[in-house]
């Protein structure tokens, strides 16, 4: 059984990617991951945060959106409370290259146009096999719009890849209000791959403290559906690759993303839920059911329930709209 993949310039062995996470942090897990079938691993991100703090410097569109400039560092968590710096990442890098044989992917976290550049082409020197950017920003000044936030993104994917010859991914949220257009103005940017989607983490509120707290829930299965519909607009219609993260827990999840369209899943929370080894399950459950169901390869299946392969996409799409809200039933 073939299960081998491309994503983002790389051949994988299968399309089970580890995204970024704490579980990345200790060089023994990444072994684990590897010998349990993980066929990259998504390094934890760096925050743009860090080292800007390291530097004693911050590009100006890092605080687009907020009031103030002079308190505006103090929002973030002290650089001791992150357990890695920017040295102590680089070399992370380095002992995870030397420890497995499967790509390392490095991974940045921010939104500057310039903050990332230096430290873009050190994750290269320290032998990382690509960069994944997480682009992960809220809009809240009204006095930007959406053409704006789409080249602040597209011009952070062009400044890192004239600096670096290592393939570039971007991980973006689905709330664009015309995705496909900006997938396809990223494509023109000449990323290499999009990663589907960012999880804008929603706060809640302590009604004793009276106080805004920091709340993460773990993924679940039915989260991956909007990932599935859009892998299956935008394949074949831009030259990135694409990865499916949020929501993939089971095999049938892998599979229904690669029919979507995507080159390769990302996933953590189900590790969180089960473990490490649960990527071994995966594997073989991809496996059995391929058996099943007589497919002999993953590139067999990839795309071959996109809309590229409908003759009309638009008229495909209103009518699945129509048969859901007239075959609901009380």
């Amino acid at each position: 059984m073939n299960l081998t993949t491309k994503y983002s310039g790389l051949e994988l062995k299968n399309p089970l990617v580890v995204s970024p996470s704490p579980l990345s942090e200790p060089i023994d897990n990444i072994k684990r991951m590897e010998d349990a079938g993980a066929a990259a691993v998504v390094l934890h991100s760096l925050f743009e945060e860090q080292l800007a703090s390291a530097s004693n410097e911050l590009d100006e569109n890092l605080l687009q959106g907020q009031d103030s400039s002079a308190e505006a560092l103090s929002y973030f968590p002290d650089m001791g409370d992150y357990k890695m710096g920017p040295d102590a990442y680089l070399e992370h890098i380095r002992c995870a290259k030397e420890s497995v044989s499967i790509p390392i992917i490095g991974s940045l976290n921010g939104v500057s146009a310039g903050g990332w550049l230096d430290f873009a082409t050190q994750i290269e020197e320290a032998g990382a096999d690509a960069l994944e950017l997480n682009v992960y920003f809220i809009p809240t000044n009204p006095g930007m719009n959406g053409q704006r936030l789409e080249e602040m993104y597209c011009q952070i994917v062009k400044n890192v890849k004239a600096v670096v010859s290592i393939p570039v991914a971007v991980k973006i949220g689905p709330y664009f209000s015309a995705l496909a257009n900006m997938a396809h103005q990223l494509d023109q940017a000449c990323v290499d791959a999009l990663v589907l989607f960012n999880r804008f983490y929603q706060p809640d509120i302590d009604l004793d403290k009276l106080e805004i707290k920091p709340d993460l829930n773990l993924s679940t299965s039915h989260e991956l559906r909007l990932r599935l519909r859009w892998a299956a607009i935008l394949h074949g219609s831009i030259q990135a690759d694409i990865a499916v993260t949020g929501g993939v827990h089971t095999a049938t999840d892998v599979i229904k993303s690669m029919m979507a369209g995507a080159n390769v899943v990302m996933l953590t929370s189900a590790l969180l839920q089960n473990g490490i080894e649960h990527l071994t399950v995966l594997g073989d459950d991809i496996v059995k059911w391929m058996e099943a169901h007589e497919y002999e390869s993953i590139k067999q299946m990839q795309g071959s329930m996109s809309q590229k392969k409908c003759a009309e996409p638009a008229a495909f799409e209103r009518a699945n709209y129509m048969k859901v809200l007239n075959h609901y039933t009380i």
